[in-house]
């Protein structure tokens, strides 16, 4: 097993030993390939491509080039398949088996964000265990989206050294994997769970007290979610705070943790030095994707989002979030 590589403080840290870099450099994610079943107070779908590494690399894609690590069964939507490939997403490391492929169903109250899990069907995903082609293993960013902790232990175990390691999870890998769960944490550099998985892990009710305990396990930084509210960044020596870009309609929060998470690396990838403003920036362009990603199901609205979209809504959360220091 590869040794965790000696913690250094953001504002030293650089993508591998490059001291700049021009152009975007790859992402490499690991995570799941689906079809989901979603079901609101104020309409539903069925069959919807879905998945945390389909959401994370359409909005990674945006800013840098994505590598795709999962498996999906003989039965996976040609039209979908389509959509990755017309994506330009490099697929060499999505696996085709028979069986059928990964399947979620939930249903959300009116809130739109309390949600009831009504299936979780595994399937190709429960046997999985990821083989990275030889061109993936020294990609600089890898982003480890919410999928099995052994999948995700078995992916570290097969790259070089990355520049930035990024981790997200839920309750059920919580509930059910911890042991794997913490392994995976103390190999990463970024964490990225919500606030109930935080308070549930570490069993501390006050946020930042938890921020510290799973910061003490090694990573050197935090993103606490908080859904339509917002994220906070929180490292040993900094906290800091994005609200959630204002929306009058949600449509389907699914995913918008991983919409999140792929604009967060995505626009990482493309930054010279990864330093702690950097990161501040970062939470604003993962915030403004996860906006994007709420106004209609699966991943319909990344699809005609540009560049100049992200940067509009990005001159707005500004706006709304700057103050005038007190003398």
């Amino acid at each position: 097993m590869r040794k965790h590589r000696e913690l250094r403080p953001f504002a030293a840290f650089r993508p591998g030993n490059l001291e700049v870099h021009t152009g975007a450099m790859s992402m490499l994610i690991v995570g799941t390939v689906a079809t989901d079943d979603i079901a609101t107070p104020f309409a539903s779908v069925a069959g919807v491509l879905g998945g945390s590494a389909v959401y994370a690399a359409t909005a990674g894609s945006l800013y840098t080039p994505v590598q795709i690590v999962g498996v999906i069964g003989a039965d996976f939507p040609t039209a979908y398949m389509e959509f990755l490939k017309e994506r330009q997403f490099d697929l060499e490391g999505l696996e085709v088996q028979a069986g059928k492929t990964f399947h979620w169903a939930g249903k959300y109250h009116y809130d739109m964000i309390t949600r009831d899990t009504l299936a979780t069907e595994l399937n190709v995903l429960a046997t999985f265990n990821p083989t990275l082609p030889s061109s993936y293993r020294n990609t600089p960013f890898v982003f480890l989206a919410n999928v099995d902790p052994k999948i995700q232990l078995s992916a570290l175990d097969q790259v070089a050294e990355p520049s930035l390691t990024v981790l997200d999870t839920m309750n059920y890998w919580i509930e059910t994997q911890r042991d794997d769960l913490t392994a995976v944490i103390r190999r990463s550099d970024l964490v990225m769970i919500n606030d109930e998985e935080l308070r549930q892990y570490t069993e501390e009710h006050s946020l930042l007290r938890a921020a510290r305990a799973v910061l003490a396990l090694g990573p050197r930084a935090l993103i606490v979610k908080k859904g339509e509210h917002g994220a906070a960044l929180v490292t040993s020596d900094g906290y800091y705070y994005a609200p959630g870009y204002p929306l009058e309609d949600v449509v389907d929060p699914t995913g918008a943790g991983d919409s999140f998470a792929g604009g967060f690396l995505g626009y990482i990838a493309t930054q010279a030095q990864v330093t702690e403003r950097e990161l501040h920036r970062a939470l604003i362009h993962g915030s403004v994707v996860a906006s994007f990603t709420v106004e209609d199901f699966s991943v319909d609205r990344l699809k005609d989002v540009t560049r100049e979209d992200i940067q509009r809504r990005y001159r707005e959360f500004a706006s709304f979030t700057h103050f005038e220091r007190l003398d």
